[in-house]
């Protein structure tokens, strides 16, 4: 997998026989720590999702909008996911090693959910 840059990409959702996609999302990715620290802070809307990495832990302080927090550990498997209203601070989770945003009540409908694995495809540059 390696390390991520900033940039776009997708997000797959597996079935839970895990053959058929149950979603495909587009995908910001925020990797260096000036796009993680901006995240999604002073948006109105999410299109699709943002995968921060590495990180194990978000806020939602400036957040204009509730969003749902997946935190992944290093096989991009889901321990948990919370939605969390704007004016908070999550605590770090000590096996996540990746933090997935979006719009609140999105990842129930994508099937995100504990236990779950995902997959990112980078968008080729250029």
């Amino acid at each position: 997998m390696g390390r991520w840059r900033d940039g776009r990409g997708l997000l797959t959702v597996r079935s839970d026989t895990g053959e058929v996609p149950a979603a495909s999302v587009p995908l910001e990715i925020a990797a260096s720590y000036r796009a993680r620290t901006r995240g999604l802070l002073g948006r109105d809307a999410v299109a699709g999702a943002m995968l921060l990495s590495p990180a194990s832990g978000v806020h939602t302080f400036g957040m204009r909008i509730p969003i749902d927090v997946a935190y992944l550990d290093r096989r991009l498997t889901v321990i948990a996911v919370r939605t969390m209203p704007p004016g908070r601070l999550g605590l770090p989770r000590p096996r996540a090693r990746h933090v997935l945003e979006a719009a609140a009540g999105a990842m129930a409908g994508w099937g995100v959910r504990a236990g779950v694995r995902v997959e990112v495809e980078v968008e080729a540059e250029g």
